[in-house]
């Protein structure tokens, strides 16, 4: 019987070896068939266009950028556990005894996340020129 599980595994083992010979063929036919001619420094530097880059690749983000995607995903978030509870609410309202435990949870829980959104609010979270 052990056998017989482990032949189950044959098309998987042939999928990523063939993947992987995919990806090391790729490699080695882009070194063989790909132009090896002299690099120069002008080559290697970006191009932005038609400007030659000044300054670093990278500035530097103001954390009110991190506070709003966090907040995003927050409410991004609320979104998710929206959705299942509004497809299935009309079938738990035919029980009553469950009727009000899961309207009254998703009313504290959408309280809780609108105190939040309150408190950002009041904070100056969504405010850009605000420092």
């Amino acid at each position: 019987m052990e056998s017989y599980q482990l032949h189950q595994y044959i098309p998987v083992v042939i999928l990523t070896a063939v993947a992987f010979a995919f990806a090391v063929g790729n490699l080695i036919l882009s070194v063989l068939a790909g132009k090896t001619g002299k690099r120069s420094k002008i080559k290697d530097t970006a191009y932005e266009c038609g400007m030659l880059p000044e300054g670093s690749g990278s500035s530097r983000m103001s954390v009110k950028f991190y506070l709003v995607a966090m907040l995003f995903i927050l409410f991004d978030i609320e979104v998710v556990f929206l959705y299942p509870w509004a497809t299935v609410y009309k079938e738990l309202l035919a029980d009553p005894l469950t009727k009000d435990l899961i309207f009254g949870s998703m009313v504290s829980f959408l309280g809780i996340l609108f105190v939040g959104y309150v408190y950002a609010v009041k904070k100056g979270a969504f405010d850009w020129n605000k420092r």
